[in-house]
Formats: C-alpha cells, sequence, structure tokens
C-alpha cells in the first residue's frame, strides 16, 4: 500500500490510478534485445553452498545440444533407417558412381535363371587340412547366397595332401563338382635360381620387424604361388574364368544372377569388391620394378595405372629406398634374367599402396597366362621381392592390372556383401527391387531347429536405402564398411572409373 501511494496514491475506493491506453507503454524507455536476454547471464550456483556457478543461458541451451547430437548420430548411423531420409550420394557407400566405363549388371533382385548354360568357370580354394573350419563357413555362405542355384564347381588346391576327412567333409556341403589337387615343389617354395638361406634370413629379418605375416616362409609361398602360378596349375587348364574363395569368409547379399556371364556380356577381365592400401614396410621396392616393366616395354597408360599413382609435387629430389639385395640371386642362372633399374627413374611417380583386395576376384584366366603378364611376373619375380620382402598377390594383380588394362576392363562388384577377417564391404539395399527369399536348409546341420533358425536369420535383410543396389543383404554391424576407413582406395577407383555421378 505505502509502495502505491508512492507511485501515484489510490483511487476512492481502493482501487490504483488508471492511465489511458498505451499510455503506460509510451512512457517507458524502450529496451534494447541485449537488456531483454540480461536473465540469461543470471548465475546460477551447481549446489547451494557451491562457489561455481553457471550462466542461466548455458543451463537452457545444453539440452538443446544433446538433442541436436542425437538426431545427428542417428541419421549417420549405418544400420540407422534415418540413412534412407539423406540426399542422393551423402555416405560414399552409396553415392553414385559414373557409369562411363562400369556400371553394377543388376540392381537388387532377380529370379535366378538357371536355363543358359553355366560359363566355363570355377571356384578356386588354397586351403590346407587345419582349415577345414574355415573352409566349411565360407562354403556355406557362398551356396547360401550364390551357388545352390547355379552349381559351380570347386578346385581346392594344397601344398601338402589332403586328408580324406577334409575331401568327404567338403564334398557333403555342396552338391557341385570338387576337385582336389596339389601344388608342387614347382610352384611352391625357393625356385632354383635363388639361394635359400639368404632368402630365409630375409625372412627371418622381417620376422624380428614385425612386418606382417613378414616371418613365415609359407605366406612368402602363398603369395608368389597366387601372382604367378595358379592359373598354371593341372587342375585350372581347362577353364577360362576363376572366383578365388578363401577359409573364413562371409557374403552377406544373395546373388542371384552369374556373374562369370555378365563379365563375358561386358566384356570385363578383372573384378573386385574392395580396393585397400597396401602396408608400407612389406613392398618397400615393388613399384620401382612394376614401373621399370612399364617404362621398359614402353607401355602408355589406358587410365588404370593412375589408381596406384600418387602425384608429386616438385620437390628436390629424396634419396632413393636401398634396393633388393642382389645376394639372392644365384649368379647361374638367375642373375642375368633382370634388366638393370635405375632406382630413380620412375618417372616421378610414387606408388599410393592402393590394390584391389585379391582374396575376393574373379577373373578372366587368359590375363593372367597372357606374355604380357608372364614377362610382368618373371620381372617382378627376379628381383626376390617375394622373399626379401613381403610382397603379396594383391599389389602384384593389381600393378599388372594398372600396365596392362584399362578401367574398361574392371568390374566393381558393388552390389556383392563381403567380408574377411577385420574387413568388410556391404550395399544398401536397393528400394523396390527385393523379392521373397526362398528358403534354404541345407542338409549338413544335424540340428533342424539350428538350421531352421540359421535360415530365418537371412529373411530380416537391412531396409532398403536410396542409391541400394544390394540383394536380401544383411550387413554385419560390428565392424565399419570399409568405405569408411582411412584405408579405402574407392576414391582412387572413382577417379580413373569417371568420377562421382551427378545427384
Amino acid at each position: 500500500m505505502d509502495l502505491l501511494r508512492q507511485l501515484g496514491g489510490l483511487l476512492p475506493g481502493g482501487k490504483p490510478p488508471q492511465l489511458p491506453l498505451g499510455q503506460g507503454e509510451k512512457d517507458k524507455p524502450r529496451r534494447t534485445l541485449a537488456q531483454r536476454l540480461q536473465y540469461l547471464r543470471r548465475p546460477l550456483r551447481l549446489r547451494g553452498n557451491s562457489s561455481i556457478s553457471v550462466p542461466l543461458g548455458v543451463v537452457l541451451l545444453f539440452p538443446c545440444i544433446v538433442v541436436i547430437l542425437i538426431l545427428v548420430l542417428f541419421v549417420r548411423h549405418p544400420s540407422s533407417p534415418g540413412r534412407i531420409l539423406m540426399p542422393a550420394g551423402a555416405p560414399p557407400n552409396i553415392r553414385k558412381i559414373s557409369e562411363k566405363y562400369d556400371k553394377v549388371f543388376v540392381t537388387g533382385c532377380l529370379e535366378p535363371d538357371t536355363s543358359k548354360p553355366r560359363a566355363n568357370g570355377a571356384f578356386v580354394v588354397l586351403a590346407r587340412n587345419k582349415e577345414l573350419d574355415g573352409v566349411i563357413q565360407s562354403i556355406k555362405s557362398i551356396e547360401r547366397h550364390f551357388n545352390r542355384w547355379y552349381h559351380y564347381p570347386y578346385v581346392f588346391l594344397n601344398d601338402g595332401d589332403f586328408d580324406d576327412t577334409f575331401k568327404d567333409t567338403v564334398k557333403n556341403y555342396t552338391s557341385a563338382p570338387v576337385e582336389f589337387g596339389k601344388v608342387g615343389p614347382d610352384m611352391w617354395g625357393f625356385p632354383d635360381w635363388v639361394d635359400p638361406k639368404v632368402a630365409k634370413e630375409g625372412i627371418a629379418k622381417q620376422g624380428d620387424a614385425a612386418v606382417m605375416y613378414g616371418g613365415m616362409e609359407s605366406y612368402h609361398s602363398m603369395c608368389r604361388f597366387y601372382s604367378g602360378f595358379f592359373y598354371k596349375h593341372e587342375l585350372l587348364q581347362k577353364y577360362e574364368w576363376y572366383w578365388r574363395l578363401e577359409p573364413e569368409i562371409k557374403y552377406f547379399c544373395d546373388i542371384t544372377y552369374d556373374p562369370f556371364l555378365k563379365m563375358i556380356e561386358n566384356n570385363k577381365t578383372y573384378g573386385f569388391t574392395i580396393a585397400v592400401k597396401e602396408l608400407r614396410e612389406t613392398v618397400p621396392n615393388i613399384f620401382r620394378y612394376a614401373s621399370a616393366y612399364k617404362r621398359l616395354n614402353n607401355i602408355t597408360s589406358q587410365g588404370l595405372w593412375e589408381m596406384f599413382v600418387e602425384p608429386q609435387p616438385e620437390k628436390k629430389p629424396e634419396a632413393p629406398e636401398p634396393g633388393l639385395p642382389e645376394e639372392i640371386l644365384r649368379s647361374d642362372p638367375g642373375a642375368n634374367k633382370l634388366p638393370e633399374i635405375d632406382p630413380e627413374a620412375m618417372e616421378g611417380e610414387k606408388y599410393n599402396m592402393c590394390h584391389f583386395w585379391s582374396n575376393f576376384e574373379i577373373a578372366r584366366l587368359d590375363f593372367f597366362r597372357s606374355k604380357a603378364y608372364e614377362d610382368f611376373f618373371q620381372m617382378m619375380d627376379h628381383s626376390g621381392g617375394f622373399w626379401m620382402e613381403r610382397w603379396g598377390d594383391a599389389p602384384i594383380h593389381s600393378l599388372a592390372a594398372g600396365a596392362l588394362l584399362g578401367p574398361k576392363d574392371i568390374h566393381y562388384f558393388r552390389d556383392f556383401g563381403y567380408r574377411h577377417t577385420t574387413i568388410q564391404h556391404c550395399p544398401a539395399n536397393a528400394p523396390a527391387r527385393q523379392l521373397p527369399r526362398e528358403p534354404y536348409l541345407e542338409k549338413t546341420t544335424l540340428d533342424e531347429k539350428k538350421r531352421i533358425e540359421e535360415d530365418k536369420y537371412w529373411d530380416d535383410y537391412d531396409t532398403p536405402k536410396e542409391n541400394g543396389v544390394g540383394c536380401r543383404c544383411r550387413c554385419d554391424t560390428d565392424i565399419v564398411d570399409v568405405e569408411g576407413k582411412d584405408g579405402s582406395c574407392l576414391a582412387e577407383w572413382v577417379d580413373v572409373a569417371g568420377g562421382w555421378a551427378s545427384p
């Protein structure tokens, strides 16, 4: 009451004086935006007796930031249905690629057409008896997702003898023809022009330096075999195409067409599904010899070589990597088979470590049997790099393809979901192109309940997404797809394949 009297007193009847409408607002000074928001600076104590305080505005804004972050993570998560709401092409694994040289053979699912004659091709598996469990995993996967319809034969190779348990078990997991062969000493181990003592010392040094698989003599032999001998094996002489299978691999999508026939129809030579970078310490000198082969044979790039080359800015010349030791070559007859290599004459090029990951590849065998590839392999082989370094067959195949083929000869099996160890590529499913799945109850699992549960797992395939190309894919979610990792070479492939397509 005292306050009201000070402001102007009371009217008769105890009512405060009334101002004409709008007059009070006119008399009040206008407050700026900063003054109106001044209350947001009001400090709030974290606890009643705490000396730490936080502005009221921060307290009000924090929940909003949390909600926004949750929404962003939801939309960006690979398994989130919110991903389908993203603009076309946002993540690289579903972004459209130019079809200038290559395109997906089939988008989504087809009814498998088994009326056409099969191609002259086979699955090739290099394995040992102790890897039986991993082989079973691989056969079950490829049979479920492809070969139950097409029945392509298998060729199993081993540097030893397959035992009866291995043979009988493998035959029990497929109705397709199966052959077993042995890799002889002419294709495995040290060639006669290599000094075994020096080679073994080189392998031991790689083991001491913790080069991945570098200390395993059998791994060096395997890489050399897949680089220059597998296609010469007697069991493969009758085939024109091969599809490589490794133990312990997984396929995630149904393949409802024949990739061999599509490769023939589209005049392709080599197909891949993952391209990644090699470990630099395994191949320090490989590009020196690959580049020399290309240069000495006056080979002009057809556009694929650039996928494996790292553009170098102009700079002062650096000291070259020390070359491979010549002691590994016996003076007779191998020493004179390798032309002199100038370590600095690589035309300013440097290997970017990219390669097609060859544990999955579908390829025309006459490419490997060609004189040009054989000359390439012989030059690489006589350098000693398969022993003194840990050259893999993946960079050998890739650099040979880079020198001898063009982007038009290569097919990216983007619609194949595939995993080996901790590296995976798995496409999104194609919208409006999925078909009902036919159950596959393989007969090897004796527990019928387990068989049914295993098959029903694949009924619940991933939600289709914009730009998806897969058929009934169900991807593993415990690891990130290779396209989301730094070691991926998808961008390098896209560059030579014509670039990203316009949205």
